[in-house]
């Protein structure tokens, strides 16, 4: 097994949550990264540095206008003779007849939501969060070997709910999409197993309308809960990605028995899909006490999730993701490992 991360990661320190009508205190914070760096320390495995791949994986997902802004709309917003605040953030979110003249429009036409604000390193940390994600589809690309067979990619901020052209739920870049992309330079066939307790609509969205990409989500319920309006059960893909997007939204206080039901599920469509790279989206914000959980996962059962993957007996990257409950990240994340 090998792990990776990067420690630009931390320099995206957001300073503005909006969110069902208030604004919040900011939960996708350095602290996370931190919290998470102990559980491979405490087991005595070994975390590799990540190596610049480039931008053109990330071009060959999003759009370059939208990677244009994520990377300069701190230093345009700064240059706006009022005083604009400390980080771009908008509350109006307009994506089409846009014309993006001048940076607020440009924040109207990228930034879907008030949770994916960016301050002075915001960029630094986006591009290193995807980069860091690569370095894993690099070495299977260059070289699979027996310890390259399970990667695991610690990674912030997240990204599966980044849009092809738009940010939104803490995400910035779609680093799910990016290396699932990037893997069918060799592979035929990629899924991705999302277990985050959201939905993954960026995901959903960049390969809806096609065969090669599996995209499968065990989730929360999107009623009345992020990403509201993506999730539901009938969305199953179009032309012929029909059938090749399967969603098992869960409903409100489901308890970890029937996590597991929803799971079980999801990894038999893999199993029929027969892929040849697994990639996977663990958010340990299913954990029972984390701030944003509508289930009930136990921390022994992180380590069920990471046995079940492994029983699947494929190439198997690991992005890890969601998990707000900071004071047991470490305690989680061990018990992922373990069953790794």
């Amino acid at each position: 097994m090998k792990i990776y991360s990067h420690e630009n990661q931390m320099l995206h320190q957001p300073k503005t949550y909006f969110s069902r009508g208030k604004m919040r205190q900011p939960q996708e914070k350095p602290e996370r990264l931190i919290e998470l760096l102990k559980a491979p320390k405490a087991l005595g495995l070994t975390v590799i540095t990540a190596k610049d791949i480039g931008i053109e994986p990330i071009l060959d997902v999003h759009d370059l206008g939208y990677v244009d802004f994520l990377k300069n709309a701190y230093s345009e917003w700064m240059a706006v003779e009022e005083d604009m605040g400390e980080e771009v953030q908008t509350t109006i979110y307009m994506p089409n007849n846009n014309e993006g003249l001048g940076i607020l429009a440009k924040a109207a036409k990228y930034q879907a939501d008030g949770s994916a604000p960016i301050g002075k390193y915001s960029w630094t940390s986006i591009y290193w969060s995807a980069q860091t994600a690569l370095n894993a589809a690099q070495n299977l690309l260059t070289q699979e070997t027996e310890q390259n067979k399970i990667q695991v990619c610690i990674t912030r901020p997240v990204g599966h709910h980044a849009r092809k052209s738009a940010a939104g739920g803490f995400c910035y870049l779609n680093n799910a999409a990016i290396i699932a992309q990037y893997l069918l330079k060799k592979y035929n066939k990629v899924a991705i197993i999302d277990t985050d307790m959201h939905h993954g609509q960026g995901i959903q969205e960049i390969f809806y309308d096609r065969k090669d990409v599996l995209y499968t989500s065990v989730h929360g319920s999107p009623i009345d809960f992020y990403p509201v309006v993506a999730g539901h059960e009938h969305e199953r893909g179009q032309g012929e990605g029909y059938g090749y997007n399967l969603n098992f939204p869960m409903p409100h206080g489901t308890d970890e028995a029937v996590f597991f039901d929803y799971v079980d599920k999801s990894l038999a469509t893999v199993e029929l899909f027969n892929p040849d790279v697994i990639v996977h989206v663990l958010g340990f914000d299913v954990y029972k006490d984390d701030p944003q959980a509508k289930c009930h996962v136990s921390t022994e059962g992180f380590q069920v999730l990471a046995q079940k993957l492994k029983e699947l007996n494929k190439p198997l990257i690991v992005l890890v993701e969601g998990g707000y409950c900071i004071e047991k990240l470490n305690d989680n994340f061990q018990s992922f490992l373990s069953g790794l």
